[in-house]
């Protein structure tokens, strides 16, 4: 089940700074908001990839749910209940905004990664 794949593994240290990047160098309507959700759910994945060998699908749908999950918890301002809304590393960890265009950008990039293993799958055949 562990094994370690370089490959995911540059993918994710590469997405994870581009999200640096977004997150330092951008504050617009569109990139950080959107493309940065749709690029976050695929450097999970990576991250996932790069050190357990699991299915491609059970591995995107996972990491789908823990994305809405998420996203769930925002809608039901979860942390304000725990009194934690103002702890910066929670609140940057599971957002503080419920927005349906983050669950439209989550699946956009699961989609993506389900269509880019697929095309792998079938160039190696």
């Amino acid at each position: 089940m562990f094994a370690f794949n370089k490959t995911y593994f540059y993918f994710a240290l590469l997405l994870f700074l581009i999200e640096v990047g977004i997150a330092v160098f951008t504050n617009d309507n569109f990139i950080r908001p959107f493309v940065g959700d749709v690029l976050v759910v695929i450097l999970i994945y990576c991250f996932v990839r790069a050190f357990w060998n699991v299915p491609p699908l059970i591995v995107a749908s996972a990491v789908l749910a823990l994305a809405y999950t998420a996203e769930i918890l925002q809608y039901f301002n979860f942390l304000s209940k725990l009194g934690m809304q103002n702890n910066k590393a929670f609140t940057l960890a599971l957002g503080s905004v419920f927005d349906w265009k983050d669950i439209f950008a989550y699946t956009i990039g699961i989609i993506s990664v389900i269509c880019l293993e697929n095309i792998k799958t079938k160039n190696k055949s």
